[in-house]
């Protein structure tokens, strides 16, 4: 039998750290004098307190480690367990939401997908809408830790190959993710200052710079304006694009460029394919725009980077409304979205390495059939990639799209049309934010659908940004009977 003990003394660490981050919504709110403060002092009580209790009932259970199916539980079970703290102040206080809006808004937060139930954001108080960056936020490094501590040593979806980057843990999973979460905490905190430097130097409110810089860094995508960055078109994109990107990168790397090594970056072959890709498909939809919409260069380019780089991403930012740019614009974003960005960042969904890995096996393959009797060994970074990686990286890809397609046919038979039904699973799948067609489009949003289809989205969320088998081990008789 599991000890759940060592799981819950951690996740109720974690519910005591998020109350303390209720304090500085509840200080904005108290400082423009709003009554808005009390439902974030409320929360932030009964948070602290449950996460503090709960720690010390389990205290006695705490070790030097955690065994795997300990870390399956911990990483499944903490983002189930503090949206439901985190919606508190959303239903206590403005926008005084639903249970169903409150988690959908607080999941969507956390997992960093960015869809949205709220209208009227431009009328929220401060504290509201800071709460939802800052949900973003933490979500966005807690990923970044579950991606390079957790994921390699449970071996999902191919991710166990990073296990040669140095941040080998197993065995003592809770003492090296304490480790790299503090190294990677501040390159974290220092792109997102330097970006809402950035935002703040060229025009942006302080307090839309603050929220946007967390958002953006965390690839989540919320925004103080229901125009999203629309409000801020102009220079703002590019920097925008250009922090979306850094986003995307992997941290891992930014920790060995502050030790003094630039070569593991600059060789990476998730950065050059992401930075590569970004590149390209930017031109061909720069090159669009000129030819078929008749938009002026610039434009058309400042356009095509920005967005391209907010889907790709999964960040989810709209500046415009690209439904209206044409049917290839459109595909094309609802293909790209499905790509992500690199491995240990807080990019959403399959991401760029697991699609290398993938032809860099299919290659291996048809060379096999030109030669029966040669040897072709796929390879990657130059390293060989084992057996293990690509049946798990195949398994992946067959477990995403199954899911992709059940969480569109369960929308479906809730009544959504095709359009909706499709783009709303993958958005929510692939952690992206703006699906497609005019209700959940990147001029729309979830708030019309039923509290059932909700729902749905949130699971689909949930188990999107855990990478699918964490989740999906947790509802095997194997996994409880070991």
């Amino acid at each position: 039998m599991i000890d759940l003990r060592p799981v819950f003394h951690v996740i109720g660490l974690l519910t005591a750290a998020l109350g303390l981050f209720m304090l500085p919504p509840m200080a904005f709110d108290l400082a423009e004098g709003d009554g808005n403060w009390r439902a974030f002092a409320l929360s932030a009580f009964a948070t602290t307190l449950a996460g503090v209790a709960l720690a010390l009932v389990c205290r006695a259970g705490r070790g030097p480690g955690l065994s795997l199916r300990q870390v399956f539980l911990l990483t499944s079970l903490t983002w189930i367990i503090l949206p439901v703290f985190g919606a508190l102040p959303l239903m206590i206080g403005a926008p005084h939401a639903g249970l169903t809006d409150a988690i959908f808004e607080t999941v969507s937060g956390m997992t960093t997908t960015g869809s949205t139930v709220f209208t009227g954001l431009d009328d929220l108080p401060a504290g509201t809408l800071l709460w939802r960056g800052i949900l973003q936020w933490i979500g966005g490094i807690g990923i970044i830790v579950v991606a390079i501590a957790f994921l390699p040593v449970m071996r999902v979806g191919g991710m166990q190959f990073f296990r040669s980057e140095g941040f080998d843990t197993m065995g003592k999973i809770l003492p090296r993710a304490a480790g790299i979460a503090l190294s990677i905490s501040w390159i974290y905190l220092a792109l997102t200052l330097a970006c809402m430097f950035a935002y703040e130097a060229l025009g942006m409110p302080f307090f839309d710079a603050l929220v946007h810089a967390m958002t953006t860094m965390a690839t989540g995508g919320f925004s103080t304006r229901d125009a999203s960055f629309g409000a801020y078109q102009g220079p703002l994109e590019y920097v925008a694009g250009l922090f979306m990107i850094l986003a995307s990168l992997p941290f891992v790397r930014y920790i060995q460029l502050v030790a003094g090594s630039a070569r593991p970056i600059l060789r990476d072959p998730q950065v050059r394919a992401y930075l590569g890709l970004v590149a390209g498909l930017v031109g061909v939809i720069t090159l669009y725009r000129m030819a078929v919409l008749g938009d002026h260069p610039e434009h058309s380019f400042r356009e095509a980077f920005f967005n391209i780089t907010s889907i790709l991403s999964g960040t989810g930012f709209a500046s415009v409304d690209y439904m209206n740019w044409g049917p290839f614009p459109v595909a094309l974003f609802f293909v790209i979205g499905l790509i992500g960005g690199c491995t240990g960042s807080t990019a959403c969904s399959v991401k760029i390495f697991r699609y290398q890995i993938a032809i860099a096996a299919i290659g291996a393959q048809i060379r096999s059939l030109h030669a029966p009797h040669g040897v072709f060994v796929p390879r990657y970074q130059g390293q060989p990639i084992g057996r293990d990686v690509i049946d798990s990286v195949s398994a992946f890809f067959v477990l995403f799209f199954f899911s992709l397609t059940g969480f569109s046919l369960i929308l479906a038979l809730l009544g959504l049309d095709t359009v909706t039904a499709v783009s709303g699973a993958a958005t929510a799948l692939a952690n992206i934010g703006p699906g497609l067609g005019p209700v959940i489009g990147p001029s729309g949003n979830f708030a019309t659908l039923s509290d059932a289809a909700k729902w749905v989205l949130v699971a689909a969320m949930l188990v999107g940004r855990l990478e699918l088998f964490a989740v999906y081990v947790l509802f095997t008789r194997r996994f409880w009977a070991g």
